[in-house]
């Protein structure tokens, strides 16, 4: 019954909170605000994706956000040299991977904390990325650029939603069906009893902190397509709201738990939270005060389910 209560308890907190925001404001539900929402969430919920695999290893990442921005930078610069605006999202994406393999090496080989690493790293890419830019913002990219932020495919379908769609199937698919996602799940529950059982733990830890790294370099080439510039400062604040997405989606810290789908729905559910918050005329840093309120109840509970199971087993 816990295990039931938890995998729908953020679906069923997402439609409570689309519901009482639409009474309170009307506006919600209106066609433009939602394909504003979906654009929105988008890199929040890409970036999620890649941090669900590397959380349910048993890892996490607090550079995605300054990888964001160091790829979107790199990617920008390329446009702005004259190369194609698909060689410029494939740099975007070379740059979040090499950095993700980065972290994934020092974590894995030499068996450093992922915290003490990759908080590490966060100052590190953040700082490249001002020293390449001088601190400012890439212009002159090309303007056909904005259409993977802003488009729509045959005028309906927001590109950034398709995007979202065909990432997280494909994580989906990585963790459900594949030998790596099985590994995944493996590392994150007992990673001495992976190595005991033959796992190349050193291996996969590599190829998840890489697939994240990848998708915050997808991301960074969606946010600057968003603003049709890029900024080094882009993505502060981002590992705060990715962690949350999995975590209320309800992944968990400690590892070996986290689905696709669930951190889909705690990305939806972070960004209806900005977006009626909005509408209402809440603070932003009113909504900080929430996420942060959000993440400790949610860590929280699976503290309490995670003590329930011990005991029961005991």
């Amino acid at each position: 019954m816990s295990e039931l209560i938890k995998r729908f308890l953020p679906f069923v907190s997402l439609v409570a909170l689309c519901v009482v925001i639409a009474a309170i404001e009307p506006r919600f539900l209106s066609a433009g605000n939602l394909a504003s929402v979906a654009r929105q969430t988008a890199v929040i919920t890409i970036i999620s994706m890649g941090m669900t695999m590397v959380m349910v290893s048993g890892g996490i990442d607090l550079s995605v956000g300054s990888i964001l921005a160091l790829s979107g930078v790199v990617g920008a610069i390329a446009l702005v040299s004259g190369v194609p605006i698909v060689i410029g999202v494939v740099t975007a994406i070379a740059t979040g991977a090499a950095c993700g393999l980065l972290n994934g090496a020092a974590v894995a080989m030499l068996r450093i904390p992922p915290f003490i690493v990759t908080l590490g790293a966060m100052g590190i890419y953040r700082g490249i990325a001002l020293l390449i830019t001088d601190g400012k913002a890439v212009v002159g990219v090309p303007s056909g650029f904005g259409y993977l932020a802003e488009g729509n495919l045959l005028g309906v379908v927001p590109v950034p939603l398709l995007i979202v769609l065909i990432v997280a199937l494909a994580t989906h698919v990585l963790l459900v069906n594949t030998l790596p996602g099985r590994y995944c799940y493996a590392i994150g529950s007992n990673i001495e009893a992976a190595r005991h059982a033959g796992i190349r733990v050193s291996r996969y830890q590599v190829l998840f902190y890489a697939l994240l790294g990848a998708l915050a370099g997808l991301a960074g080439s969606i946010e600057s397509a968003r603003l049709v510039t890029a900024p080094p400062t882009a993505g502060e604040g981002y590992e705060l709201r990715v962690i949350a997405a999995v975590v209320i989606g309800g992944g968990s810290l400690a590892g070996g738990q986290g689905t696709v789908i669930g951190t889909v729905i705690g990305a939806l559910i972070m960004g209806v939270l900005a977006n009626g918050a909005n509408l209402l005329g809440i603070s932003s840093f009113a909504q900080q005060v929430v996420i942060g309120a959000v993440i400790v109840l949610a860590v929280t509970f699976d503290e309490f389910q995670r003590r329930r199971i011990e005991a029961t087993s005991a």
